[in-house]
C-alpha cells in the first residue's frame, strides 16, 4: 500500500486542527494567507484526489506511446514528422508571401496569415505527438524495475539501504524540482502546486497530475546502485510525506534545524511570488542541495503566495490545464522554429519578455493579473 494513501487520516486530522488553530487567529493579519477558504481548499482536495488517478491513465498512455512496444507509437511519429513538414512548408511560404506583397488579402486563402495560421496549427500537432512519445519513451525505459535488471550488484535489506533510498531520492528531486521551475513545458506540470495564494496544508494535497508529459530525472537509477525498487518506492512515500507538513504558517523558523532540513519557514519562500523568492529552496528533506547549488534563500520579509500572474480562478480544469493551453498558443502564433521551441523549452519569463517583444495579447495568466 502507498505510504501516502495510508496517511489519508492524519492528512484530514491534522488539516481540521490547522483550520481551528488559524480561525482563532483570524484577525491577526500575519496569519490571513493561512485561512482555509472554501473555494480554494475544495480545489487543493479535487486536485489530490486527481493525483491519485492521474497515475492509471499515465500508465496506459505510457503502455501505448512507449518507442518499440506501444502500438501508438509509429502512428503518433508519423503524424508528427507530417505535421512538422507542413508547419515548415507554410512558414517558408508565409514569409515569402509577405516579401511578395505587404498587403495580402488573409481571407483569399493565399495570404500570409493564412499560411502562418495552418503552420501555427500543424506546429502544435507536431510538438504535441512528439511530447507523448518522448515522455512515454522515456519514462517507460528507465523506471526502478527495468534498471534493476542491470544492476551490478544488490545491497540488499535493512536500514542501510532505505536510508540510501530516502538521501538519493531527495537528492534527484532536487534537481526534478529545479527543471520543473526552469523549463516552461516542465512548468506546466508543476505550476498546479503553486497556483494557490494561499498557504495551508490543504495546499500540500494541490498536486500535479500531467506528470505523464514530463522527462524527469529518473529515480529509477537508484537502483542501477543496487537499491531495490520497493525500497525506492518507500523513499518516495516518505518524501512526500515529509512535504506536507511544510505546508503552513502555524510553525515558525526552527533555528538550527534549518542547515541542514527543510522547513515551513524555508518552504514558504519557495511558494512566494516574492521577486527574491522565486525559484529558491527547491530541496524536499534536505535543504543542503540549495546551499550546494546556490538556490538557497531564507524567510525574511512576508511572503506573497501564488504566481507571479494568478489564474483568479479555482476550476481545477483551468488549474491544470492553462500553462499548456498558452505554450500551445504561443506555438500556434509562432512563425519559427526557434522561437515555438523556446517557447517549450526555455522558463516561463523568457515566454513573457518574447510576448512584450512581439507585442502580443496576454496568455491566460497575464490576462487574470491585468
Amino acid at each position: 500500500m502507498d505510504l501516502t494513501v495510508l496517511a489519508t487520516p492524519f492528512y484530514f486530522a491534522t488539516m481540521e486542527a490547522e483550520r481551528r488553530w488559524l480561525t482563532a487567529r483570524s484577525l491577526d493579519p500575519a496569519y490571513a494567507s493561512g485561512q482555509y477558504e472554501r473555494r480554494d481548499t475544495t480545489a487543493n482536495l479535487a486536485m489530490g484526489v486527481a493525483s491519485l488517478v492521474a497515475p492509471f491513465v499515465a500508465l496506459r498512455l505510457r503502455d501505448r506511446a512507449e518507442w518499440g512496444r506501444g502500438r501508438w507509437a509509429r502512428p503518433l511519429a508519423a503524424t508528427a514528422l507530417a505535421a512538422g513538414a507542413v508547419a515548415t512548408a507554410c512558414d517558408m511560404a508565409g514569409r515569402r508571401a509577405r516579401r511578395l506583397t505587404a498587403d495580402a488579402d488573409a481571407n483569399s486563402g493565399r495570404g500570409p496569415e493564412r499560411l502562418e495560421s495552418i503552420g501555427g496549427g500543424a506546429a502544435v500537432v507536431a510538438l504535441g505527438a512528439v511530447a507523448v512519445v518522448a515522455a512515454s519513451t522515456w519514462t517507460a525505459k528507465l523506471t526502478a524495475s527495468r534498471l534493476w535488471e542491470h544492476r551490478r550488484w544488490d545491497l540488499g535489506t535493512g536500514a542501510l539501504p532505505v536510508c540510501a533510498a530516502i538521501v538519493g531520492w531527495d537528492a534527484i528531486y532536487y534537481w526534478n524540482h529545479r527543471f520543473m521551475h526552469e523549463a516552461r513545458y516542465m512548468w506546466a506540470v508543476h505550476v498546479v502546486h503553486h497556483s494557490s495564494e494561499r498557504y495551508n496544508l490543504s495546499v500540500a494535497l494541490r498536486q500535479p497530475v500531467a506528470d505523464a508529459l514530463g522527462t524527469f530525472v529518473p529515480y529509477g537509477l537508484l537502483s542501477l546502485a543496487g537499491i531495490r525498487p520497493a525500497h525506492i518506492q518507500t523513499a518516495r512515500g516518505i518524501n512526500l510525506i515529509y512535504q506536507y507538513w511544510i505546508h503552513t504558517e502555524a510553525i515558525g523558523r526552527l533555528g538550527p534545524a534549518e542547515e541542514i532540513l527543510n522547513t515551513a519557514s524555508l518552504h514558504r519562500v519557495h511558494h512566494g511570488s516574492n521577486p527574491q523568492y522565486i525559484d529558491r529552496n527547491h530541496g524536499s528533506i534536505f535543504i543542503v542541495w540549495d546551499r550546494l547549488f546556490g538556490t538557497f534563500e531564507r524567510e525574511e520579509e512576508p511572503v506573497v503566495y501564488g504566481l507571479t500572474k494568478n489564474l483568479d480562478s479555482f476550476s481545477p480544469w483551468r488549474i491544470i490545464a492553462h500553462e499548456y493551453l498558452d505554450i500551445a498558443r504561443d506555438v500556434y502564433r509562432s512563425t519559427r522554429w526557434r522561437d515555438r521551441l523556446s517557447f517549450v523549452f526555455r522558463g516561463p519569463g523568457w515566454a513573457y519578455e518574447r510576448h512584450r517583444q512581439l507585442g502580443w495579447a496576454a496568455t491566460t495568466e497575464e490576462a487574470a493579473a491585468a
